[in-house]
């Protein structure tokens, strides 16, 4: 039977698969694949079967085929003579079909029982394919059995958690309706007349009261949230009255105390010793600290509430209103006997260290009240500020009347110095309450010292009127050195004495300001007390000229101009101020133009309307008065060195000058052809020019070096001691001489001989610098 023959049966199909899969997962190896070519090989050549004979007859040519083979005899089949190739077919078909039916009866019986066991395996399929459906079933109704057990079990999960919200939510609902419950509760104890601040039950009440008015406040949405926060407040208030009403008692009753004391222990005297005043007014005062403590403590520690704050704020004010009328009387006694008996420097240092010892006493004492607020300063204004106030009423008077430089300078001194700077940073929390009052009254004698100095430069610098003696120069610088060399030891006072008044006014009124204003103000006043002092200088200059001679006027000049620039370089400020004016200069042409009926008076839009016309304009200017002191210091040596070159060197500058102007002339002269004109004659032909002339002019001039550049140094040492200076200032006074001598040498080289140089008699250069140097 052929494969395709075979019944499709499930097993068979499984069956396939199996080996299929067999033949994927267990390959052959290829030693096994050999084998099985090699078996194929040798089948595929297998010889005919030994019962097969083959014969031809001899004359037909036909072959006889002899079959022994008992099975052959079986089917029929017997000796066949075969003539032609047909029945040779025929016969082998024959054959082909006996020998198949023969191979493959064996493999039908072997189908046959594998049918067999397919069909009984297909039963047991069936079987096993019912109880899967039995079991499929019963998973179905096990999946349906768990899902409503499940469901179950999540309805009492959801029963349980909505019972528990509905538990919690009616404790939550009791305990916010125990806050407006309260209220019945704590009216009722309030309004007890058992309820005192003493009770131990007040404060916790009053705290349950606190955390009720947070609660309704914080929910306003609650139905009649807002009626029962009025009857709250309500409460609160009374009770806060209650706590006020008790601290004014005791404070008031403390205050008595200390009155009756004070009254009692000064019998008939009529001023209060300080170790009494120390002993009544605070330590006993201190005694009433003790009934206060725990109420006072209370209100500091729910002061984070705006109405304890409010109540705190009340005790602080009532407590200094207390204090103060307890010790105002001996502070402004005290101060009043100050102001009687000392000068307004010892009176401000004495009444400063008096209230500072009075604030650190009263501090102490608002600290053991108030432990916890004692820190902020603000809460004992209300009474340091009136204590302050008597210092500064009495000290105010003095300081407008005080004309005088030093005492403002010594109280900027105390106050900045001694009281904010030392007593105030070593003590600062304590006497914290001072600053404000100590900074105005320092502001007041910032204000005057100010005005007495503008007044002061403007009376003694810019308006000075020199008398005689002040412009007696050089004898007052002679007089001076005189003194210096009879009295021994330090002469620092005479060199002062010998400055111009303003001069020294100038840098006394700066030294003092230095440190006592604030430096945009000083720079002010320098620049102007620099700038009048400059004037000052230059004017008293003019005056000497007349009065003695033009050169003691520069060297009047250049003095005190490098003892200014000295004395003011300390001085660590710019002398520079800018200066703003409003100029109206424009507005004279813009009337005539309106005038005129060039321009509309109206006309907003262009740039003649009114507002233009009448709008002045800013002009700024920045003058430094170092800058020019500097540029006149500088004016003032270049004229004294020219005014020195001249008077020794002027015959040989006028010689050279003349010399210059001849020979201008006789270079013209020959251009234009005039040769029988004088000025073609040599230099030495001249009149002014002859050998004769040309020595007396040698002579005159060393003659003044010999007698007049001495008294020039003479007077240069007497107004300048720096020997140094006096260096620098005659270093181009010796060059322009010896520049002189230089010119007038190669002018005599080229234009004399031998002879007539040796009758002039011409210093060599180097004698003139030794004989210059000599002079220094």
């Amino acid at each position: 039977m052929a494969s395709g023959a075979l019944p499709k049966s499930g097993a068979i199909s499984k069956g396939y698969n199996f080996a299929s899969t067999w033949e994927q997962n267990a390959p052959l190896t290829e030693q096994q694949q050999a084998a099985v070519v090699a078996l194929a090989h040798a089948v595929s050549e297998r010889p005919f079967p030994q019962n097969l004979e083959q014969k031809s007859s001899g004359k037909d040519g036909a072959v006889l085929v002899s079959e022994k083979d008992a099975n052959l005899e079986e089917s029929g089949t017997v000796d066949a003579v075969l003539v032609n190739t047909h029945q040779f077919y025929k016969w082998f078909t024959d054959l082909e079909s006996a020998m198949k039916s023969e191979t493959e009866e064996k493999y039908r019986l072997y189908v046959n029982t594998l049918v067999e066991r397919v069909e009984i395996c297909d039963g047991i399929l069936r079987q096993v394919d019912d109880t899967l459906n039995l079991f499929n079933e019963l998973q179905s109704l096990h999946h349906n059995v768990t899902t409503k057990t499940k469901t179950l079990h999540d309805a009492c999960d959801r029963l349980l958690l909505e019972k528990q919200r509905l538990i919690e939510f009616a404790d939550a609902l009791r305990s916010k309706l125990n806050y407006f419950d309260e209220l019945e509760n704590i009216s009722g104890s309030f309004y007890s007349s058992n309820m005192t601040i003493g009770s131990e039950q007040f404060f916790p009440l009053l705290k349950r009261l606190d955390d009720c008015i947070s609660y309704v406040e914080s929910n306003p949405q609650y139905a009649e949230s807002g009626v029962y926060l009025v009857k709250f407040r309500q409460l609160q208030s009374r009770a806060l009255g209650i706590i006020r009403s008790h601290v004014l008692s005791v404070l008031k009753g403390a205050s008595s105390q200390v009155q009756a004391a004070i009254r009692g222990s000064v019998s008939s005297k009529t001023t209060v010793s300080e170790g009494v005043e120390a002993s009544i007014i605070y330590v006993r005062f201190k005694a009433a600290a003790s009934e206060l403590k725990n109420v006072l403590e209370e209100i500091e520690s729910r002061s984070s509430r705006k109405e304890y704050s409010q109540l705190l704020t009340e005790c602080h004010k009532l407590y200094c209103e207390q204090r103060l009328s307890l010790i105002k009387g001996i502070v402004q006694q005290r101060i009043s006997e100050f102001s009687r008996k000392e000068a307004l420097p010892s009176l401000s240092r004495s009444g400063c260290a008096y209230l500072m010892q009075v604030c650190q006493l009263e501090h102490q004492l608002f600290d053991h009240f108030f432990p916890s607020s004692s820190t902020d300063s603000s809460s004992l204004a209300p009474l340091i500020d009136p204590l302050c106030t008597y210092l500064y009423d009495t000290l105010r008077p003095k300081i407008i009347h005080e004309a005088s430089l030093d005492p403002l300078c010594e109280l900027v001194d105390i106050l900045k110095v001694e009281v904010i700077g030392e007593q105030l940073s070593r003590r600062g929390e304590s006497l914290a309450g001072l600053r404000p009052t100590l900074l105005r009254i320092l502001a007041d004698i910032h204000e005057r010292l100010t005005f007495c100095a503008r007044t002061y430069i403007r009376d003694e610098i810019a308006n000075y009127r020199p008398g005689d003696e002040d412009l007696d120069y050089p004898a007052k610088l002679e007089r001076a050195a005189q003194s210096a060399t009879e009295e021994s030891g330090d002469n620092k006072s005479d060199v002062v004495n010998s400055w111009y008044p303003p001069l020294e006014k100038t840098i006394s009124c700066l030294s003092k300001l230095y440190r006592c204003l604030e430096p945009a103000v000083f720079t002010g006043l320098a620049q102007e007390a620099v700038e009048f002092c400059t004037t000052s200088i230059q004017n008293a200059s003019k005056s000497i000229a007349k009065r003695s001679s033009s050169m003691d006027s520069q060297l009047f000049l250049i003095k005190h101009f490098l003892i200014l620039r000295e004395q003011i370089a300390p001085f660590d400020i710019e002398f520079s101020v800018t200066h703003k004016e409003l100029d109206f200069s424009h507005l004279l042409e813009h009337l005539r133009r309106i005038l005129r009926g060039q321009a509309s008076l109206f006309d907003w839009s262009r740039s003649t309307s009114l507002a233009r016309t009448f709008s002045p304009r800013v002009l700024e200017s920045q003058i430094d008065a170092r800058k020019e002191l500097e540029k006149s210091l500088k004016t003032s040596c270049e004229e004294f060195i020219m005014s020195v070159t001249k008077l020794v060197v002027d015959p040989m500058l006028s010689f050279v000058t003349k010399v210059t102007a001849v020979k201008v002339a006789l270079s013209a002269g020959n251009q234009a052809q005039k040769s029988d004109s004088l000025l073609s004659k040599p230099l030495k032909s001249q009149a002014f020019a002859t050998p004769d002339k040309v020595a007396e002019l040698i002579q005159k001039v060393g003659g003044a070096i010999q007698q007049d550049l001495p008294n020039v140094m003479n007077k240069m040492k007497l107004y300048l001691q720096n020997p140094s200076t006096r260096m620098i200032l005659f270093k181009p006074i010796k060059t322009n001489i010896v520049e002189a001598h230089v010119q007038l040498q190669s002018l005599v080289k080229s234009e004399y001989s031998s002879e007539e140089m040796q009758t002039i008699g011409m210093v060599s250069i180097q004698d003139l610098q030794a004989q210059l140097d000599n002079l220094l």
